[in-house]
């Protein structure tokens, strides 16, 4: 903290003590404690060097008046101060912390109430409690007890700081930490126990009672042992083990996930202790829709070396997939013997889809309907495992990879109404289409399955499926009633597989025609999100085929370049851009192969430098640049000659590029810059390599005039002035990449470039002028001295820095407090003036 910002933290402090008032910006004070915290973690001694804050809490410790928001700001700050051993002994000596802390006092002014005086009381012990004196005065405190009482407090905020505290405490006095110490560790075994003894009373809810508090307790024990060394870990678990059993045979749905993260917060495969068996206990309820959010913990948590489990954790996630497609993903046929696990599952599904006219039957099937949005959430949470599952080894997995990706795709079948796979001894006779439709009534299931599809394409084994595949998704394609988004995640999956597929020829000509027309028919979309998906996938075909060969792709060039072509005349702006962009994936495929830029490549370059000139939105211009980014990068890399067009088309970007309005634009260019220095730069050594061997000059005249004839340092110059600070600051970082080349090439260029008259090129000037430069005669100066003079190392330091660095400072933080001293004041007689305040 500089001598200019110190000065009017007093003043902060008389404000806050003397008016008792909320400051009309509620985060300021919040701001104010950061800042201080910042100070402080430096290893600054805030009751040493800032005498003030010690009287604000000696003043806040004995007034009840003050707002909660001010009181609450005290309590954190007192214990913030009192982190350290040295203001701990300065509050104690000045009674502050007695005051402050205890629970009773603010009881008995009703302000512990207020839930900001309860955070506050918990978020300074937080922040008091790391050394042992701060440890000692929290247990001879008493504090234990009204602690454990917030911790089921109704604000879900002062629930979660207690548990937090709590967790903070119990782990700060683990036995292997304080082992040295005996009077230490007597002294809180005493916490222990009765942490252990409120967890296990406070687990199981009484009759009556919410299982939120039942919640509460579960994040708090998941906590604890996720960092809990062994003793105290088995000491917890020991202690509350009879209290999870009861909690898991109660069947809380609710429960089940924070259960998982107990369990799993200290689970080994290799031992066999209390959370073997309550994992166990787990994967026996009888509520199929549990045992799936269990199954999924379970296997996220990657303790795939417990075959066991991890095998009933598979079957489980497997068994909705199995009943719903009726694919046979647990082994031939529905064969439940060899596990009673299987046999309960199965019963619980052939009562939910089972036909019979028995009316409990009936009913049962309307309450599953009822519970629609848990069972659409279980399907969901089977399918975002697929992949892994896909993945596991074959004494675990029941079934191929392929009958996996073949259930989804059936899965996505029922969707358009199409239940041809399903056989007629199915599980679904007689309630069929209700169940049916009790997935297909939500997308969700279905943009999860195309979600699901894409991930699956690198499963072990599956290519052989790209022909059902296709067809589902080239139906969803050509499906009226699909949604935007359906048609998007089609689209992706579709691009995946085809990249994952080593021979196209299984898709049937008859297909491809079907895609075709509706990739015809979606161009036309009247909603521009269609349209939008549909150019993007057209764009990423040449790119499959250039991996393997123009025979295999799926749909030809001649058929696809007129539809972008049509959409650079789109009304909307994101579909304009995409097309440009999906032509330029066209070109640079193209041109990866080897051939000459096609004619009709010319006139894209043609009509997209009029794009530039005269498009309206900024998403079309940027789409240009990135164009010829592209096309640039691809001639550079590849020993194609660089067309003539492209040469006499790149200093047309350059120039409208660098004068555009938007910023994006401008970056771009920059960046097509960069890639021209690039190659400027690395033809020159290769000629050097050659001229060095028959007595060559190493110089960087060449280069450097080449790039000044370009504009190249005519854009950077006018660039490095440029008010959008990303612009400046990658000119900036250019220039300073051209200075050190010509540093270290050891002889310096006398290569000139010619400055404008007006506007950015009279900066330089002034610039130069003030560094003893007048530069030469008819308005040109040296490249190298521009560049030495104007100062760039540091201006990439000042451009390098958020654009209110100056506005988020400290000193203006407290200028800004102290200036609603005088709104505090007169506010009253001024109640129809609203008072703001603008922190940072």
């Amino acid at each position: 903290m500089d001598n200019d910002t110190a000065t009017l933290l007093p003043g902060v402090c008389a404000l806050l003590a003397d008016s008792g008032k909320p400051l009309p910006d509620d985060t300021s004070l919040e701001k104010l404690l950061d800042r201080l915290t910042e100070v402080s973690e430096a290893g600054v001694s805030l009751p040493e060097n800032f005498p003030c804050l010690l009287d604000l809490i000696s003043t806040m410790a004995s007034n009840t008046t003050s707002d909660p928001s001010i009181l609450s700001f005290a309590l954190k700050l007192c214990g913030l101060m009192a982190a350290t051993e040295d203001g701990f002994m300065a509050l104690q000596e000045c009674f502050a912390l007695e005051a402050f802390f205890s629970v009773q006092r603010w009881k008995d002014t009703e302000l512990w109430e207020d839930p900001c005086i309860r955070i506050g009381w918990i978020h300074g012990l937080s922040k008091m409690l790391l050394h042992p004196r701060a440890l000692s005065f929290f247990v001879q405190s008493g504090f234990t007890n009204p602690l454990l009482q917030l911790q089921l407090d109704p604000s879900m905020f002062v629930s979660s700081a207690a548990n937090q505290l709590l967790a903070h405490i119990l782990l700060s006095i683990q036995p292997e930490e304080v082992h040295a110490n005996t009077k230490i560790s007597a002294e809180y075994s005493a916490v222990v126990l009765q942490l252990s003894n409120h967890i296990k009373e406070a687990l199981v809810p009484k009759e009556g009672v919410l299982v939120t508090g039942s919640l509460q307790v579960l994040k708090l024990l998941a906590l604890i042992l996720d960092q809990a060394h062994h003793s105290l870990r088995d000491q917890l678990l020991n202690a509350v083990a009879a209290s999870l059993e009861e909690l898991i045979e109660a069947g809380y749905s609710q429960l089940t996930l924070p259960l998982m993260d107990v369990i799993m917060a200290r689970y080994s495969p290799d031992s066999h202790d209390v959370t073997s068996h309550l994992l166990s206990s787990m994967f026996k309820n009888n509520n199929l829709i549990d045992l799936v959010h269990a199954a999924d913990a379970f296997l996220h948590r990657g303790h795939l070396r417990d075959s066991v489990h991890t095998s009933q954790a598979v079957r489980i996630l497997l068994l909705p997939l199995h009943c719903v497609t009726e694919h046979p993903l647990l082994e031939t046929g529905m064969n439940f013997t060899s596990n009673s696990n299987d046999k309960c599952f199965f019963f619980f599904f052939s009562q939910i889809f089972a036909p019979t006219a028995a009316d409990n039957h009936h009913a049962m099937m309307a309450a599953q309907l009822k519970n629609k949005s848990k069972f659409i959430s279980m399907i969901c949470v089977c399918l975002r495992n697929t992949p892994q599952l896909a993945f596991m080894p074959p004494d675990v997995l029941p079934c191929s990879p392929t009958m996996i990706v073949l259930s989804v795709v059936t899965l996505l079948r029922m969707f358009s109404g199409d239940t041809s796979s399903t056989s007629s001894s199915s599980l679904f006779n007689g309630y069929k289409n209700e169940k049916v439709q009790c997935i297909i009534s939500s997308r969700k299931v279905q943009k999860c399955a195309l979600e699901m599809l894409v991930s699956l394409s690198a499963s072990p084994g599956v290519t052989n499926t790209v022909k059902e595949i296709s067809e589902v998704l080239i139906h969803n394609i050509n499906n009226p009633i699909s949604d935007p988004t359906v048609l998007q995640k089609s689209y992706k999956a579709l691009i995946q597989w085809l990249s994952v597929c080593k021979d196209h020829s299984s898709i049937p000509q008859l297909l491809r025609e079907e895609l075709l027309m509706s990739v015809k028919k979606r161009a036309c979309d009247p909603r521009w999100e269609v349209r939008d998906s549909t150019i993007e996938f057209l764009g990423q075909l040449p790119c499959i085929t250039s991996k393997k060969s123009a025979d295999e792709a799926l749909l030809s060039e001649c058929c696809t370049a007129p539809l972008l072509w049509e959409a650079l005349q789109d009304p909307e702006s994101y579909v304009r851009a995409s097309a440009i962009l999906a032509l330029a994936h066209i070109g640079t495929s193209s041109w990866q192969q080897g051939t000459e830029m096609p004619l009709e490549q010319a006139d894209t370059v043609s009509r997209l430098l009029d794009i530039l000139r005269e498009d309206t939105e900024g998403f079309a211009r940027r789409a240009v640049v990135r164009y010829f980014i592209a096309l640039f990068a691809t001639y550079s890399s590849t020993p194609l000659s660089t067309p003539s067009i492209l040469i006499d088309s790149i200093g047309v970007v350059l120039s409208r590029g660098s004068l555009d309005l938007d910023w994006e634009v401008k970056v771009h260019t920059l960046e097509l810059v960069e890639l021209l220095l690039d190659s400027t730069f690395l033809e020159h050594r290769r000629h050097c390599a050659y001229g060095h061997m028959h007595g060559g000059d190493a110089t960087l005249d060449s280069p450097l005039s080449s790039l000044v004839n370009q504009g190249v340092f005519s854009v950077l110059l006018r660039s490095l002035l440029d008010c959008d600070r990303p612009v400046a600051l990658k000119a900036c970082e250019l220039l300073i990449t051209i200075r050190d080349k010509i540093c270290s090439a050891g002889v310096l260029t006398g290569v000139c470039c010619e400055l404008p008259e007006q506007e950015w090129g009279k900066e330089i000037r002034t610039l130069l002028k003030n560094e003893g430069n007048e530069g030469n005669e008819g308005g040109l100066v040296g490249v190298y001295e521009v560049l030495a003079s104007l100062g760039l190392d540091e201006r990439r330091v000042l451009l390098s820095q958020s654009s209110d660095h100056v506005h988020n400072s400290f000193q203006s933080l407290l200028q800004d407090i102290l200036s609603t001293g005088a709104t505090l004041g007169c506010k009253e007689q001024q109640d129809d003036q609203e008072v703001i305040v603008d922190c940072y």
